[in-house]
């Protein structure tokens, strides 16, 4: 088969190549996952990524082997399952490599099983006898969020499971009422496999003077509760009619291009896009001015525990990324609403249950934005100023899970930066909570709807390729010198400490001590500051998982106990919590295990883990839709240029900028230009004074 190039997605004629080859190879009924293309090995890749960057590409080059990596479960008579990976040679249509996995471990859940544990549900006696018993009002009808069943207790050996958080909704002539608002005490949990459910767990609903008691809810549970609707038409007050258009454009077309294999070019800087149902989109091959920057990138993994500890909430835990999937459940994006301007939307190859090819449409957005100002300097002795806007490369993707949106963006800028960035939105997890009480475990949104406290844990992955694959890291402090008559006889000294990390290590942020860690090649010295030349970025000193460290809780999110993991590069190794996340009681494959193989790390392709956090503990305001909550990682070349790469960023004057109430043609954003006390804009006059260089002429009036 012909492909274009190592790191594009599968085609459909791929997808299908993949699947018959497993279903010649098992002679079984066979349940698909994923089927998606297998990362070549980093050693095979980079030969051919150098012939490509050095213009050497012929048909033929050697490539690396096209192979699918397909995830299903076996399914036996007695219903019950068998996980398994098959590698597939897309050139010969063969299995080329087979994994059974051991079956104590749970693959991520799938849309089909959602949706069977809804149906099971409904079927359910034992389901109906427990919302019989909370005397419902007929206005209302039931709805069902699944979720991942978290981590069993201790000593619990559990076959695979699904949980259910349930709702009344409101019977309505429109489907999108809030069902959110009317929280039900039940939680029903299905034997997935089986089919059926085995036990409904009843909640506490009681607040602050009844601790973790449960049995106080009334007769009438939703009897106090209130709709919360967010859709514009079911409002309770009038959208806002004072806000005017805010267009972006782009008359001549975007400054970026695309091309049909996801390689990006835009602004001196180079990489491709690729898709994996796990983690959505990832960038590869990242390089700027034809200077290599990063190999991978990509986020990694997030765990969304929460705090309340009345029983069963200990099990609310979801590993959004390694129990769901974060490709899986990437929303179709909709032009001029979840990205602005000039769009480029990239699809993603998904497969359904029977393993056939399905394509989602523009799951990952491209566009450019502006950021306010780049650089700017005012020559005060003429006065003339000089103005760059910051532009910037956003590649976006969002992803609805049940109630939380998240949205995720890698952006680049003009000056060599990228920054990632994440935004939590969507409606708050909320449980039933008896009238007039209220809860240390959150906070009341709503009447009889606790918002429970919880934190959402991130982690970013960052393969870094600092002008080649052998790089060191550091991490640098600025520290105070002690004032002493020799070095700092003022006191006002510090000085600036830096320790390369020569083994597999954890380490906290630091805000006190301004921790940055430099991505470093040791073997490339910046001929202006005699330093290697670098990238850095300051870790946030977010909070941290607040679970105990004995808890199960904890234990199976070991990622999220530190800010920065630094580990030997390791092919397929991209999982910070470890490949298989749900019903897990321990982390096992994540970054912990990977440091504690104590590597030697120092000049070596190495890995940085970038962990950060949101402590949420929710508001009124977050209510019945959470403004986004935001987070970002900036990384930044440290010595890498000879000077700011966004020197030639041109100062044009925005053409499209008119001031309010006025018609004038002003300047342009490097023009010699002052203004006088009433505001209009005259030339600087200036004189000059001996010693000091020239300086305007005018008084505190601007006369």
């Amino acid at each position: 088969m012909v492909h274009n190039h190592p790191l594009d997605q599968l085609s459909g004629d791929e997808v299908r190549a993949a699947r018959q080859a497993v279903l010649n190879a098992r002679k079984a009924h066979v349940l698909f996952r994923n089927i998606y293309s297998v990362e070549p090995a980093k050693a095979e890749l980079i030969k051919f990524l150098n012939a490509e960057h050095a213009g050497t590409l012929s048909p033929e080059t050697p490539r690396p082997p096209r192979r699918a990596r397909v995830q299903y479960d076996v399914v036996y008579d007695d219903r019950s399952h068998e996980y398994m990976e098959s590698i597939i040679d897309i050139a010969t249509g063969k299995e080329a490599d087979l994994r059974r996995v051991d079956r104590g471990v749970q693959q991520s859940l799938t849309v089909d099983e959602f949706r069977e544990f809804n149906n099971v549900c409904i079927e359910s006696d034992m389901f109906k006898q427990a919302i019989k018993d909370l005397n419902l009002d007929e206005k209302f009808e039931v709805a069902i969020d699944p979720w991942p069943y978290g981590g069993p207790d201790v000593g619990e050996v559990t076959p695979r499971y699904t949980q259910g958080l349930c709702f009344a909704k409101l019977r309505h002539e429109n489907p999108d009422t809030n069902h959110y608002a009317f929280p039900l005490p039940i939680i029903p949990v299905m034997d997935t496999y089986k089919k059926e459910i085995i036990r409904i767990d009843r909640l506490a609903t009681g607040g602050t003077e009844d601790g973790l008691a449960s049995g106080t809810v009334g007769e009438k549970v939703l009897e106090h509760c209130r709709p919360a609707e967010y859709v514009p038409e079911l409002l309770d007050r009038p959208v806002r009619n004072d806000l005017k258009p805010l267009n972006v454009l782009q008359p001549e077309g975007p400054s970026f291009t695309v091309g049909d294999d996801s390689l990006v070019e835009w602004q001196k800087w180079r990489f491709r896009v690729g898709f994996t149902p796990r983690e959505c989109a990832v960038l590869h091959d990242v390089h700027y001015d034809g200077r290599s920057v990063l190999y991978r990138l990509s986020l990694s993994e997030m765990t969304v525990p929460y705090g309340d500890p009345r029983p069963p909430f200990h099990r609310k835990q979801a590993f959004d990324f390694g129990d769901a999937g974060a490709g899986r459940a990437a929303n179709n994006l909709a032009l001029g609403c979840d990205c602005l301007g000039v769009i480029k939307y990239i699809d993603a190859m998904l497969v359904d249950s029977e393993g056939n090819p399905s394509l989602s449409k523009n799951v990952v957005c491209v566009h450019e934005q502006d950021n306010g100002i780049g650089w700017k300097h005012t020559n005060f002795r003429t006065n003339r100023a000089v103005v760059a806007r910051s532009r910037e490369l956003v590649v976006q993707f969002i992803i609805t899970l049940a109630n939380y949106e998240y949205i995720f963006a890698f952006k680049f800028d003009q000056a060599g930066g990228i920054t990632v960035e994440t935004r939590a939105t969507g409606i708050v997890s909320v449980v039933n909570i008896d009238p007039g009480k209220v809860s240390p475990y959150g906070n009341v949104v709503s009447p009889g709807a606790l918002a429970q406290n919880h934190q959402h844990i991130f982690a970013v992955r960052i393969d870094p390729a600092i002008d080649g694959h052998a790089n060191t890291i550091v991490t640098e402090e600025s520290l105070p010198i002690p004032m002493n008559p020799k070095t700092n006889p003022f006191g006002n000294g510090y000085e600036v400490v830096g320790r390369a990390v020569t083994k597999s290590s954890a380490i906290h942020a630091s805000p006190f001590t301004n921790l940055t860690v430099k991505m470093t090649n040791p073997n490339k010295i910046n001929p202006i500051s005699q330093r290697p030349v670098a990238y850095k970025f300051i870790p946030s000193p977010s909070q941290l998982i607040l679970a105990d460290p004995e808890s199960i809780v904890a234990k199976r999110a070991a990622f999220a106990h530190h800010h920065i993991w630094v580990t030997k590069y390791k092919d397929h190794e991209l999982f910070a919590a470890g490949e298989f996340t749900n019903q897990s009681q321990k982390e096992v494959g994540g970054v912990a295990d990977a440091v504690a193989r104590n590597d030697t790390v120092e000049n070596e392709d190495v890995v940085v883990w970038n962990v950060f956090g949101l402590t949420h503990n929710p508001r009124v305001e977050d209510w019945p839709v959470m403004p986004v909550e935001i987070h970002q990682l900036h990384l930044r070349p440290a010595d890498f240029f000879d000077r700011n790469p966004a020197l030639d960023v041109p100062a044009n004057k925005n053409l499209s900028s008119v001031e309010v109430g006025r018609d004038t043609d002003e300047t342009c954003c490097h023009t010699d230009v002052t203004t006088n006390g009433s505001g209009l804009v005259q030339a600087a006059p200036t004189t000059h004074l001996q010693g000091t260089g020239s300086i305007p002429m005018t008084d505190v009036n601007g006369q």
